[in-house]
């Protein structure tokens, strides 16, 4: 059995797989900010319901940026240089624990949900932030594990910015005073594919992904700005670069649980090997 974790900004879920690949009990509960009391309960949430079960793996997924085990910084919650892994360390004996960004998670099971895998993938969710995963042959690439594409440094409005500050779904509310699901006038959707198309014209050259899944709050209304984007896209881009394939994430609710499961199965096969 594998246990996943999916930690968010307000709720934190827990659940299992079997060896089956089928998502079995799931347990939710009210993330604290106070990371100390995250920790007791999740760990007591941990025992409660595994102890004395064979438990192959944990991974724990964290809407931040993650090195080592260690929390350095949280999007939406007050968390600076947490260590989780040592906070978790030992609640089911010697049963290992990993830690990783939720997002990188997600596009790992975004990948796997592909019909065919692509020699590269990036999953970009663009939400409250915009967060990113680097999935190279259906695994999270090491050697960009760091990388997060939402706080690329590019020029809007005739300033220096970071890509979310102007295109995540809290930039576009502060900028219309509406959430996508009102926004209905064409020019303004137009202008959203604008905003958004920046990140994307300085991160595809770089990595000249196969495919892009957008996942997110905002990937939910990707039909409103899908031609917009694609087409600024398609004019702008170099020809050494050109527009990759863009998906919607298939299971945006799920995909952070099932990448935690993805995630463990590859580092049991590896350990194994």
């Amino acid at each position: 059995m594998l246990v996943a974790v999916d930690t968010g900004a307000t709720k934190t879920l827990v659940a299992s797989f079997g060896k089956d690949g089928i998502l079995k009990q799931q347990i939710k509960f009210a993330t604290p900010h106070d990371h100390n009391e995250y920790t007791k309960i999740l760990r007591s949430t941990i025992k409660e319901h595994y102890e004395g079960k064979s438990i192959e793996a944990i991974v724990i997924a964290i809407p931040g940026v993650v090195k080592n085990g260690i929390v350095i910084k949280c999007g939406n919650l007050p968390w600076h240089n947490f260590d989780v892994a040592s906070a978790m360390a030992g609640v089911m004996g010697k049963t290992p624990i990993y830690i990783e960004n939720d997002a990188k998670l997600a596009g790992l099971a975004e990948t796997r949900f592909l019909k065919t895998i692509p020699s590269q993938s990036l999953y970009v969710t663009i939400s409250t932030g915009i967060g990113t995963g680097i999935i190279t042959d259906g695994h999270i690439n090491s050697a960009l594990s760091n990388s997060e594409a939402g706080h690329a440094l590019i020029e809007y409005d005739g300033v220096v910015r970071e890509w979310e500050s102007f295109a995540s779904g809290k930039a576009i509310h502060k900028a219309y005073g509406k959430y996508a699901h009102d926004i209905t006038n064409k020019q303004t959707w137009n202008q959203i594919a604008d905003r958004i198309s920046r990140g994307f014209l300085a991160v595809i050259p770089i990595l000249q992904p196969d495919v892009i899944i957008i996942g997110g709050s905002m990937g939910t209304y990707f039909d409103k700005y899908s031609k917009q984007l694609l087409g600024l896209l398609k004019e702008k881009l170099p020809s050494i670069a050109p527009c990759p394939k863009f998906v919607q994430a298939k299971y945006p609710e799920l995909a952070v649980i099932y990448g935690c499961y993805y995630y463990a199965l590859d580092n049991i096969v590896d350990k194994k090997a």
